[in-house]
């Protein structure tokens, strides 16, 4: 029985030794391997974009908008996340000229904004006097958030910014606003049911709505600006059409 005990023996010794001379020979291997990726990763550098922000899920831009004598600045979080909320559409750079253009004076009004995406409408309306709540789903809150801090480093006069799912959330928000703001949210034919529920709760006889859509889709026979559902909200709806000139960024 000695020997084969022996034989064991040995043959744990060698597996030992041999296990030794493996990791040498692997920890030599993961230097070779570090050094070959190090050398890859430089070449990457050297054809890729040094930010790699740029294959990030979103990635941030911030623009500056001169509107009402005042510089906004705007951030947009590209990306699937948010989608189209990311990004400040034509439409809401119409309504704000349309407010620079008209004086508008929000001083002492309540307003709310819906379907925000930046928040640049309603920050807008804040500066310029107004009791203002903005209002989106709720992925696009800390966006609209962080564009207000960026207009309101002071406590004082920022607007607030509250998840309002139309249809479902309106019941918690005060009625009779005395101005509702909203920029392109009349492009998707399901939400019109729900918007309808939202827009008669949130207004009341002296409330006015002051909505912006861009016309889309082309041809001779285009469409109504906005739906008849929509405007038979209201008792005195007036469409109003733009000049056609495009708004353009600092």
């Amino acid at each position: 029985m000695a020997a084969p005990g022996c034989h064991v023996g040995a043959g744990a010794r060698w597996e030992a030794a041999a296990g030794t001379g493996t990791g040498e020979g692997t920890e030599e291997e993961a230097e070779e391997e570090a050094e070959e990726e190090a050398a890859a990763a430089a070449a990457l550098r050297s054809v890729f974009p040094r930010d790699h922000e740029l294959f990030a899920d979103a990635f941030p831009v911030e623009r500056r908008y001169r509107l009402c004598g005042r510089v906004l600045r705007i951030a947009q979080h590209h990306g699937p996340r948010l989608g189209p909320a990311a990004s400040v559409w034509e439409a809401a750079l119409s309504l704000c000229r349309y407010l620079e253009e008209q004086r508008f004076d929000f001083r002492g009004r309540t307003v709310i904004e819906l379907g925000a995406g930046t928040g640049i409408v309603g920050i807008l309306a804040a500066l310029l006097g107004g009791d203002v709540t903005i209002t989106d789903q709720p992925a696009a809150l800390d966006q609209i958030r962080e564009n207000v801090r960026l207009n309101f480093p002071e406590e004082g006069g920022r607007p607030r910014v509250r998840a309002l799912l139309w249809g479902q959330d309106e019941g918690s928000f005060r009625q009779e606003y005395e101005v509702i703001l909203g920029s392109d949210i009349v492009y998707h034919p399901p939400s019109f049911p729900p918007l309808l529920g939202t827009l008669r709760h949130l207004c009341g006889p002296r409330s006015f709505a002051l909505l912006c859509a861009k016309m889309r889709g082309g041809g001779r026979r285009r469409p109504p600006v906005f739906p008849p559902d929509v405007t038979s909200v209201f008792s005195d709806p007036a469409v109003a059409a733009g000049s056609g000139r495009r708004n353009r960024d600092l």
